[in-house]
């Protein structure tokens, strides 16, 4: 029996994974969700374990007699790369015989400052010994849900993205992904830079969202930092903030553009188009 565990399973993207794999597996694949709080868990259908990135007993434990392992990054801002580090060696420890990684696009050359940790846990893969695929994910396209409702209460859209294009797809896309990558040893040893079909502006995006709710949202272009004070205005802490606009500086020199469509060949379907997105956080059922 082949084991598959993912890691933060109880996530966004976690949880999409976990039913991608249910529907995928064969009767010699068992699928285990590794969470920090099994509470959150039991309605996943899978059987659950307790992982936390910052014990690594429970990783000891976690990680008993797993095959494929997904390591989805850490959240954690700052605390990324010793996580990933106890979570790699958890595994090499354990026997785990390939993990499969959730990267970010083109870490080991992207504008983006949070591709640093990214790279960093490449690095500690290769170094390990361990093999594994890196799943380069680019922009979830719901990374601007949020973007769209504070456009509707204010009248606008900001960011500091420039003309940039962004390659963005459904959470639901990178998580079929995953799911194929780790039911299929075929993919050891690749890397995938994987992202939407399509590409758009941020002016693109306030013209699709004007489109379909028939109300004029402009898209301002602002200075970073500038960004980065109107997030933190909104709640977000500062490192958080920062990140985000930083983020968006770094779109508007290609840091979130790809048309190798990657993606939608690894999965074998179109990647979730933009217009569909929009209609679903607009319109929603």
């Amino acid at each position: 029996m082949t084991i598959i565990a993912v890691t933060g399973a109880t996530g966004q993207l976690g949880r999409l994974v976990i039913e991608q794999l249910k529907a995928r597996v064969t009767a010699s694949q068992a699928v285990v969700a590794l969470v920090r709080d099994p509470a959150k868990a039991v309605d996943l259908g899978v059987e659950v374990r307790t992982a936390d990135y910052d014990q690594p007993a429970t990783l000891a434990e976690a990680l008993k007699g797993v095959d494929v392992l997904l390591l989805i990054s850490s959240s954690e801002v700052g605390q990324r790369v010793p996580q990933h580090r106890k979570v790699i060696e958890a595994a090499k420890a354990a026997g785990v015989e390939r993990i499969v990684y959730t990267s970010v696009l083109r870490a080991d050359s992207s504008p983006l400052a949070l591709s640093q940790d990214h790279l960093a846990t490449e690095i500690m893969l290769e170094e390990s010994g361990l093999s594994h695929t890196l799943l380069r994910n680019g922009w979830y396209l719901e990374n601007y849900a949020g973007a769209i409702g504070g456009a509707l209460h204010t009248g606008a859209f900001v960011g500091a993205a420039g003309d940039g294009r962004i390659s963005a797809a459904a959470r639901a896309d990178y998580a079929e992904a995953a799911a194929i990558a780790l039911t299929d040893d075929a993919h050891a040893g690749k890397v995938y830079e994987l992202a939407g079909d399509d590409s758009f502006s941020l002016a693109e995006l306030a013209a699709e969202v004007s489109r379909q709710t028939g109300r004029p949202l402009p898209y301002n272009d602002l200075p970073e930092g500038d960004y980065a004070k109107i997030l933190e205005g909104l709640g977000l802490p500062a490192p958080v903030a920062a990140i985000i606009a930083q983020a968006d500086a770094g779109a508007a020199r290609g840091g979130l553009f790809d048309d190798s469509r990657q993606l939608s060949a690894l999965i074998g379907h179109p990647t979730t188009p933009l217009s569909a997105f929009v209609a679903g956080v607009v319109r929603p059922h």
